[in-house]
């Protein structure tokens, strides 16, 4: 401990400032945690969101990142952790504040699926899957969820 002393303006500044971090094995940057936040996700203070938004809102940012990596042959999916229940292509993301993060989307059998998950219980495993055959480009949901967030 030191005998640091801070102003509330310095105070209130380091609260405001987010805490990332990531190292690599080998290069892959960009990655969220290197990026400055989207101005949309700034204008509320961090203490002011649930763990819900703002577990969702860097969800949206794993998922862009993510996206932007792929080739045109396949879209995002994500793979259940702590289970052997499979994949699902990721169609939407929501969140239900104060601690709900839904997942919806469909198995690769085209099945519609939904994932219910309290943020305490938080795991999302990103993957890819090939895009349907009949459909000229993949879905990039990243994206969508991403032009949201700046709308809101």
């Amino acid at each position: 401990m030191d005998d640091k002393i801070e102003t509330t303006a310095e105070l209130v500044e380091a609260a405001a400032l987010r805490r990332a971090g990531v190292v690599h094995v080998r290069e892959c940057s960009p990655t969220p945690e290197e990026e400055p936040l989207p101005e949309s996700m700034s204008k509320t203070p961090i203490e002011q969101k649930s763990p819900a938004e703002w577990a969702y809102e860097r969800l949206i940012l794993y998922i862009k990142n993510f996206e932007e990596k792929l080739d045109n042959d396949h879209e995002i999916a994500m793979g259940f952790v702590g289970g052997d229940t499979g994949v699902m292509r990721i169609e939407g993301i929501g969140f239900y504040a104060p601690d709900i993060i839904t997942f919806y989307g469909s198995d690769p059998g085209g099945a519609r699926t939904q994932q219910i998950q309290h943020v305490g219980q938080l795991n999302v495993q990103l993957r890819t899957l090939p895009k349907h055959v009949d459909q000229p480009e993949p879905n990039r949901i990243g994206f969508r969820l991403a032009e949201d967030l700046e709308k809101a």
